[in-house]
């Protein structure tokens, strides 16, 4: 089985369309075509079911994707293992992140990384926590920033950043808006706007109302924190959100209200590495460079205590990151 095969393989398993990997790989359509059908011959088996518009993976292709890509990354790694020995740092970095994450400003970081080690390629996907924990799961990608509120798939460690409280967001005129406190049961009965389910702050919130026994009912589901906090603003629904998000620029019109009991609900940001073995050089040059977590304060307009949530448990095992000499992350400004 050819390394080749492989690459060709994953490149149509995510493009979903031989065209169109075919132009990411720069290579033939025909070329990538026999390589599939090579790769098929020696397994004994179809991985993609054809049609004119796209392509899909059949069970034995989908198997044979995790497995392609967890190769395809300890290929990669152990080159940059190499490269990293000689004292050279380069290849590609693929980084992956939530939308607003806090505890780490990630244009500023990779920029950082980037003016530091022009020889290494940077590429980022933003999606939302459960989708990125699994590529790091896959080896597709290298690291991820994000905030994941259930457990986290075998092979993935989650290195602490920064935990926040969530928070009600409304409008003005909203019956809640004059409340100094927030009372869960309060919120049954209302009409709310949430991101997609695999976003961390959405998983964090169901979890914290169905702990708490209570319906609710979201009517609106965005991909996109400008969007939630535009539907809130027009009062179209009220929002449970991470705090940075009610600060932001955009949420100033709107009213922040603290929710009792949100300490046993933080939003907690994590960097998400594959576990030690297999986390390249260029992943754990960039984790050097983020400021551990506790550094931060929480806001003093929103009492809070230590998270309760087992975050040692799933980070025991973690290596001592620190802060590179002279350089502390920026605060996330939520974007």
């Amino acid at each position: 089985m050819e390394l080749r095969h492989l690459e060709y393989f994953v490149a149509v398993a995510e493009e979903r369309h031989f065209t169109r990997a075919a132009q990411r790989l720069m290579v033939s359509q025909s070329g990538l075509s026999a390589s599939v059908r090579a790769l098929e011959r020696e397994l004994g088996a179809r991985l993609f079911v054809r049609s004119t518009r796209r392509v899909e993976l059949t069970g034995a292709g989908h198997a044979l994707l995790v497995e392609a890509s967890r190769a395809l990354a300890s290929v990669r790694a152990g080159r940059e293992a190499v490269a990293a020995v000689q004292g050279l740092l380069r290849g590609t970095l693929s980084v992956g992140t939530e939308q607003c994450v806090a505890g780490v400003h990630v244009p500023g970081l990779l920029a950082r990384f980037r003016s530091e080690h022009p020889e290494v390629e940077i590429r980022l996907r933003q999606a939302g926590s459960a989708s990125l924990v699994d590529d790091v799961a896959d080896g597709r990608l290298d690291l991820a920033f994000v905030a994941v509120s259930g457990a986290v798939p075998e092979g993935v460690r989650l290195v602490p950043l920064a935990s926040e409280p969530m928070v009600l967001l409304c409008h003005p005129d909203h019956p809640l808006a004059g409340a100094e406190l927030a009372e869960w049961a309060e919120l049954g009965g209302e009409v709310f706007v949430d991101f997609h389910e695999d976003w961390g702050a959405r998983g964090l919130t169901d979890e914290a109302f169905a702990a708490a026994r209570i319906e609710r009912r979201v009517a609106l589901e965005v991909n996109d924190v400008h969007s939630l906090i535009d539907l809130v603003g027009h009062g179209l629904g009220i929002a449970v959100v991470p705090h940075p998000i009610a600060r932001k620029e955009q949420a100033a019109a709107l009213r922040t209200i603290p929710l009792a009991g949100a300490e046993d609900h933080l939003w907690e940001v994590s960097a998400a590495v594959p576990e030690d073995q297999r986390t390249g050089p260029a992943a754990r040059e960039l984790l050097s460079y983020l400021t551990p977590a506790g550094a931060r304060t929480p806001a003093p307009d929103v009492p809070r205590r230590p998270s309760s949530r087992a975050v040692a448990d799933r980070t025991r095992d973690r290596p001592g990151f620190g802060a590179a000499p002279g350089f502390r992350a920026a605060p996330a400004t939520p974007g």
